[in-house]
């Protein structure tokens, strides 16, 4: 037997409905455990070893959530604002059930990847400034981009505030005098640190949208706004990231 808990706050937990839906569910025959109606909200059962179903279907129970969400412009990375939406506000609401939360924040403009989950130690695996996980960014900049960014760039640029940064590999994708199209990979993360980059060589940024952290990327099929959960070889390889 197995470490166990109230079958309401499993189903809670696994975003089947409040803990009152859940009683209401129980009382009208629609839960069972193990093939047998689970008349008792309150009972207790072993997520790993009791088979639970609601309406026939069964729910696996898990305690950890990790989603990726293709983040639009205009919605902050956060978990509540009283001005803004935010993040969580994208998500349906089996995986706000879960509590997640952002891991770093991309500015309110800029679109893409960003990773949203309850694993704490993951998160602070991947943000920990130890670790210096890549992060890649495309960027469209008003005006010529080439070699002597890409040189600034991979010594080291001096952020407004005399911050010195990492070398960082900038590629160029197109340029003209009228803008460049670039993509960007970073291994830190400091405040507004691509945009306040081209400023330290006279550039401005007007379109930013992350692609990759670490060795998770951007999933070409979400639209912006949408997300799904990683697939188990994606977290695996988060996992992976720097491991002692």
């Amino acid at each position: 037997m197995g470490k166990t808990m109230r079958l309401d706050k499993l189903l809670a937990h696994m975003g089947i409905g409040t803990r009152s839906d859940i009683r209401k569910l129980a009382r009208q025959g629609r839960i069972t455990r193990n093939g047998v109606t689970a008349s008792d909200p309150g009972m207790h059962v072993d997520p790993g070893e009791d088979q639970i179903a609601v309406d026939g279907e069964r729910v696996v129970y898990q305690d950890y959530i990790y989603i990726m969400l293709n983040k639009p412009a205009g919605v902050i990375s956060a978990t509540e604002d009283r001005r803004d939406r935010t993040v969580l506000d994208l998500l349906d609401e089996r995986m706000r059930a879960f509590a997640p939360f952002p891991v770093g924040r991309l500015d309110k403009d800029t679109e893409g990847l960003l990773l949203l989950t309850n694993d704490g130690q993951l998160a602070h695996n991947l943000l920990s400034p130890r670790k210096h996980v890549d992060k890649t960014y495309y960027a469209e900049i008003d005006g010529p981009v080439g070699q002597r960014e890409q040189e600034a760039f991979r010594q080291g640029v001096e952020l407004d505030d005399g911050y010195v940064t990492m070398p960082a590999e900038l590629e160029v994708l197109g340029s003209s005098e009228d803008g460049a199209k670039i993509e960007l990979t970073i291994r830190e993360g400091k405040f507004h640190q691509v945009k306040r980059m081209f400023e330290a060589v006279g550039r401005k940024v007007q379109y930013l949208k992350r692609l990759r952290m670490g060795t998770l990327v951007l999933d070409e099929a979400l639209a912006p706004g949408t997300s799904r959960e990683l697939t188990d070889e994606e977290v695996d390889q988060l996992k992976q990231i720097n491991k002692p």
